[in-house]
This record gives C-alpha cells, structure tokens and sequence, in this order.
C-alpha cells in the first residue's frame, strides 16, 4: 500500500467554450506538476469547458469536442507522468422525466492513467438558484463512491455537492480516504470564510481531510478568485493558494495510522476587505476585455467620483496604454469638472479627449422644436444630453475599436437615476455591483494603496477634490444628485434591505428609516426593472448583482405600501 501522495492543486483560468485552448492549460499543468514529483494533478470544476458553459452543453457539436480532448489527454497519460482527475461535461444517455431514453450531460470528473478513461464520477447536487441554473442542461449523477487512484481512496465531490452532507457521507461510509471538491464557485464578499466553514462541517463529519480546488478569472458578470485550501482531518488548514492568481502548488499526503495528514503544502493569506473588492473588479473587466478581443476601453471622463475610479480600475486592469478618456462638455459642466476630469487623466496616465456636446444639443433642439415648441424645458432636454455622449462615445468604438465601458454604480441602476441609451450604454460596467458608499470607500483605499497585480501608477490617482465634492450629473444648473435621492449613506442601506435582504418596509422602519423614504425607494426599485433589464454586464460582487441574481417582473402590478 502506498503511503504517500504527492496531489498537485492548479488553479487556473479557463475560457468558456475554448476547448483547445483549456486542454492547453492543462497539458502545461500537468507538465509542471511532473516536474514537481507529482503523483496526480487535480484540476477545478469543469476546467475544459469552462465554467459556466451555460447552454454550450446543448450543442452536440460543442459535447463531441470534449469527448475528443478528453480521450487525447487520456491518451497522453501513457508517458508514467502524473495522473489526471480532469474536469468536463459528459455525454451520457438516460431517462428524461417521461421515461423516454434522451442523451443529457453530466457535470463529472474523469480519472485518466496509463493512457486510458479509467472511471469517472458526476455531480450530484446541480444548484438552481441565483446565477446558477445547472439543472437546465445537466443530469444529476448518483451518490458517489471513492476512486482507486495511485493507491488511495479519493472521495471526488464537485462543488455544490460539499454545500450538503449527502455526498461525503456516502464516500466516508465507503472507504475514502480524502475528500477532493473542484469548485467553480463565484466570487462575493467574505464568500471564502462560507467556503470555509462549510468544508469544515464536511471534514468534522467524516473525520476526514478536504481539498477544496478553485479556478481563477472572469466570465461575462462572474469573477473567480481562487483562494483554494486543504483542510486536515482536525480541521486545521493545511494550505491555502493565492487570491486572484492562476497558481499551481504541490500538497504532499502521508499515512498517519489510518489517516492521512498534508505535510508540505503552500501557505498565501488570502486578500481581505477594500483590496479583495478592487481586484475582482480588476480580474472581472481585464478577462471581459481580453477574452472577448478588445483592443482596449473607452469611457466618459466627467470630472466625477464614478468614472475616476472606473477608469482607475481600468488603468489597474489593463494598462494606460489601453485606456482612453473623453470629456464631453455642455453648457453645464463646470469648470472644477474640466480641472478634475484633467487631472485625473494626468495622474492616470492616459489620454484624454474633448468633444463638446453643445452642438448636438443644439441640433436636437432644432429637430424637436416644433414637437417641444410652447413647453417647459426638463428631463427630456437632460436626457437627450446623456444620449449625446453616449452616442459619441459609441461612435469613437465603432470607428476606432475600444469597448466602451459604462460607469453607472448599484444605487443609480437600483433607483433608475440613470439614462437609457446614454450614460447606460456601453459593452461592460465594472460599478454594476458597486453602491455609491462603496464608490467611495475603494476611491480612498486606491489613493493609499495599489493591488499587487495592478498596471497602473502607485500614489494618490484621484484627485481629492473628485471624492470632496457633492456628485453631480451636471444636466441643468446647480444640480446635485441629492434633488432627486435621499443621501447615499441612508439610499444604499435601504437599497440593501431591499435588494440582499428582500427586507420588508416594517423592518426598514426599525432600523431607522422614515416609512415614506423607505417607501419611495421601493417604488423608485420597482419602476426602474425595464431599464435594469436592458443594461450591459457587470462584475457581480454581491450576494445578490441586479442581473440574474434578482429577477422580478417588468410588468409588476405589487405596488410598495404608501408612504
């Protein structure tokens, strides 16, 4: 019996629906885990397809593709070098609800030695919930079993299959020896402490250890962000990978008695607060750009808090080199916002354009006069200079190729203070999930710190000026953001119960809101859903992101109580 086992954790990151060039990742980690003195490499969830592949997994097509590279790379296992628990979807055939035979999918890990397919286990518990919707387009597996694996008994559960007792229960009661969960599982705040004390719940219950094996990226509105671990069967963390970094490491498994103890493994503390916060939102907008080809960004630099710290993000991302900034002034932009805008580009590093707005607001006001002509001027007439900019800035990537990034935050989106086909318009929106009170807080922490990761310049890049002054849309003269919201500091802890929390007016009430604020802010939640619905990706960092974590019905006759 062997009592020892070198397991090689590769954290990486995949793009979905890239089969080449996923099997490439992992053609070059199990290379590096050779050279480490691996016995077998573990990889994270659905590593060759990608995660989520979403409806890919419908496409015949997109399932014999799998099917080929995986018998290639099980093929290439003939060489003695480290065995493969490799990650993909499986063609399998099996009854539908009907009891008609159908061919469906199965989310399942392969083990691949000495050249051939040698078992695989399924995914038994699929999620159907918030952004996860598995049950569409796979099959669930049944209880598992431990794979003989180089001499030891490895317990595979996949992801959600942890988040219960069932699976491990089963793999203890069946002579596992070490529980093995590849994860894709997406990134929110503190959601690595819940990982955490869910895999321990599974290691105090079968009293045996846990690897928990994560990937790194982004993909469309989820980001991915690592930090996998390894549990001792006390409990005792006995590895812990990088946050936010592709990253393979080598854990060393020895008999102890009857249990199996990590002797060598890497030890990384994972990222915290402000800093975790600002590197999904980096790794979210680079993997969006990169992925999907952009040459680079191109955003409206207005003088304000939201698209400085956009643009800082972006800059941090992607480089100065690919980031471009226009002003777009009218007769309202104030000449602080000239200044700011100005600066802000300087201490940035990149460059800025100017295009004035004035001459289509005159032209729209040309055009519409007889329809407007005797009626007072207001929101249309704002409106129509959001669109002005938003048609520039689309105009700029349609001719010289940057995707346009919006820069709206979760408390405009939440209440609708936001213009649709304007200031909404873009190809990805890295605030999407951001409350205004957050803008702000990541706006200070930027100018004191930069991210290890980040390509942009260390020291203050917002100028301070940017997060003093009240925010502003600038549409008609003296305008404030607070003419038409309450304060974000009581807006956004509203907007928290309602949204995270599905809290009721009542509760709202207690915690110190006055009932027709809490009210109107309901009203304005629900009003908003149709431009909500219409909006572009952004990078989800909440329990609950305004896309598919939440989705209500445009057409809604709940109405909020009065206030």
């Amino acid at each position: 019996m062997a009592e020892r086992l070198s397991l090689a954790l590769a954290q990486f990151n995949p793009t979905v629906g890239d089969v080449d060039g996923n099997a490439e990742l992992i053609r070059r980690a199990r290379k590096e885990a050779a050279a480490a003195g691996a016995d077998v490499l573990a990889i994270p969830e659905l590593a060759l397809s990608g995660y989520p592949p979403e409806d890919l997994v419908l496409k015949p097509a997109f399932l014999q593709a799998l099917h080929r590279t995986a018998h290639e790379l099980a093929r290439e296992t003939e060489d003695g070098g480290p065995a493969v628990l490799l990650t993909t979807p499986w063609s399998v055939d099996g009854p539908d609800e009907k009891g008609s035979m159908v061919r469906r999918s199965t989310n399942s890990v392969l083990y691949l030695d000495g050249g051939r397919i040698v078992t695989r286990r399924d995914k038994v518990d699929l999620p159907n919930y918030g952004v996860f919707d598995e049950f569409r387009v796979f099959r669930p597996g049944h209880l598992p079993g431990p794979m003989n694996v180089r001499g030891f008994k490895l317990g595979l559960m996949i992801c959600e299959d942890m988040w219960t007792p069932d699976a491990a229960e089963t793999l203890a009661e069946t002579g596992a020896e070490i529980l093995i969960v590849p994860n894709g599982s997406p990134f929110e705040r503190a959601k690595l402490d819940v990982r955490l004390q869910l895999a321990l719940a599974r290691v105090n219950e079968t009293g045996l250890p846990l690897v928990y094996l994560h990937q790194v990226g982004g993909q469309d509105e989820l980001v991915f962000d690592g930090n996998s671990f390894a549990l001792q069967a006390d409990g005792r963390l006995a590895a812990q990978l990088a946050s936010f970094e592709s990253q393979l490491a080598l854990t060393v498994w020895e008999r102890d008695g009857t249990v199996l103890r990590c002797v060598e493994g890497p030890m990384q503390p994972p990222l915290e607060g402000h800093e975790e916060v600002y590197r999904a939102l980096m790794l979210g907008l680079s993997d969006y750009v990169d992925k999907n080809r952009f040459p680079g960004i191109v955003l409206g630099l207005s003088g304000g808090i939201d698209s400085a710290i956009s643009a800082a993000i972006a800059v941090d991302a992607l480089g100065a080199e690919r980031v471009r900034a226009v002003m777009m002034p009218s007769p309202f932009t104030s000449q602080d916002s000239l200044d700011d805008a100005a600066e802000c580009a300087r201490l940035l590093g990149i460059r800025l354009d100017s295009v004035p707005i004035d001459p289509a607001m005159t032209a729209f006001a040309t055009m519409l006069q007889p329809l407007f002509d005797g009626l007072p001027p207001g929101v249309a007439e704002e409106n129509i200079q959001a669109r002005a900019r938003g048609l520039t800035l689309m105009a700029i990537s349609n001719k010289l190729g940057p995707m346009v990034l919006s820069t709206g935050n979760k408390s405009e989106m939440s209440v609708g203070y936001a213009t649709l086909y304007g200031d909404m318009c873009g190809g990805f929106n890295v605030l999407k999930d951001v409350y205004k009170t957050e803008v702000y807080a990541l706006s200070r922490w930027r100018n004191q710190a930069k991210p290890a990761a980040a390509k942009g310049p260390g020291g203050r890049v917002i100028p301070e000026r940017i997060i003093t002054k009240a925010p502003t849309a600038e549409l008609r003269p003296n305008q404030t953001d607070q003419d038409s919201l309450p304060p974000y500091e009581e807006l956004d802890r509203i907007l928290e119960g309602l949204v995270e929390r599905e809290a009721s007016i009542e509760e709202l009430i207690e915690a110190g809101h006055a009932r027709e604020t809490v009210a109107r802010v309901w009203r304005m939640l629900d009003s908003a859903e149709y431009k909500r619905r219409q909006a572009c990706p952004g990078v989800k960092i909440t329990t609950r992101a305004l896309s598919r974590d939440r989705r209500y019905p445009i057409t809604n006759g709940f109405r909020a109580p009065a206030g």
